[in-house]
């Protein structure tokens, strides 16, 4: 099963011509999950062609302008496109008055259910497949870190071991691999007596706007990819402390301590024309680093594959 991240802006306060406001797409099956929603998002999903009606969750990381700043015409596009699925917003606290005013205000009346929730640190959702964590981040006003966390896969399925068991190929295989325990001729299988040890799932995490702390990296500890903020240089680091921001060296020294697979540098400032400097920078201090520009693509590899990342244009990502 496919995890990819798209990356729908990657600028800073300001954009520039080739770097919208902050947004990214994660999408899992069926499932979008949208990390921040700066203003111009909803064009970049329909470019993306990221449906407005899917199954999806919001995580906004902070209540800044470039990251919440889509929210309200995104909302208003859902309704107007017949969404019936529930939308679930998670975010600081202040999100639920900040959705709630703009709803009024604008007189936006929605055709679907919206779920508003303030999260706190430590576990904000649960789902059968996956959890996601949050943790506060160092910024210029509250704000969230967030981990999605794939939970353990069955273990492979043992072909000749059901075989031996009597276990007729067909529904009662799936239910095995399910976890679930089947019962043949009088006789219960249960799932580990067919199934290796549990497999690994994978782990993204998103920085937000934030000073670097060194708890972060016990947070982000064996992530596959970690979205980081490098809103500047180091060449630039006292401009990076008075804002509250991080650095590409910042960044890249909390990848390498929570030992992550990939860094991709996103959040850049509009004063930087060429990221090739910043990358250059964190290499020093990892060596996985991607400064994505608006809609790559990264997809993201099974911890016990044997394959690597796969980074690829929006282009590509469409015929796939």
């Amino acid at each position: 099963m496919s995890l990819k991240v798209v990356f729908l802006g990657t600028s800073s306060a300001i954009p520039v011509s080739h770097r919208n406001f902050p947004a990214i797409a994660v999408i899992r099956k069926d499932e979008v999950i949208l990390v921040d929603c700066g203003e111009g998002a909803q064009r970049q999903m329909a470019v993306a062609k990221i449906g407005f009606c899917r199954k999806m969750k919001i995580l906004i990381t902070h209540l800044h302008g470039d990251h919440v700043g889509g929210l309200p015409g995104l909302l208003q596009t859902m309704s107007m496109l017949k969404r019936k699925r529930r939308l679930q917003v998670y975010g600081p606290k202040g999100i639920v008055g900040f959705i709630k005013s703009f709803l009024k205000y604008l007189k936006v009346e929605l055709g679907y259910e919206l779920e508003i929730n303030e999260v706190r640190e430590g576990l904000v959702v649960k789902e059968k497949e996956y959890e996601i964590y949050a943790k506060r981040t160092i910024h210029s006003m509250k704000g969230y870190s967030f981990l999605i966390k794939e939970l353990p896969r069955p273990g492979r399925f043992n072909v000749e071991r059901a075989k031996e068991l009597g276990v007729p190929k067909g529904p009662l295989w799936h239910m095995l691999q399910e976890g679930k325990k089947v019962i043949v001729n009088g006789k219960v299988v249960e799932p580990e007596m067919v199934l290796g040890p549990p497999r690994p799932g994978r782990m993204i995490g998103f920085s937000g706007d934030t000073v670097a702390y060194k708890s972060l990296s016990s947070f982000f500890k064996n992530v596959d990819l970690l979205v980081f903020e490098s809103t500047y240089s180091e060449k630039d680091v006292e401009r990076a402390r008075e804002n509250m921001h991080s650095t590409s060296v910042d960044a890249a020294k909390i990848a390498s301590e929570a030992n992550a697979k990939m860094l991709a540098l996103v959040h850049l400032s509009a004063r930087y024309n060429d990221p090739t400097t910043i990358r250059l920078e964190a290499l020093k201090h990892h060596n996985n680093v991607i400064v994505p520009e608006d809609y790559d693509v990264i997809e993201v590899p099974y911890p016990d594959s044997n394959e690597g990342f796969r980074v690829y244009s929006l282009k590509e990502f469409l015929k796939a």
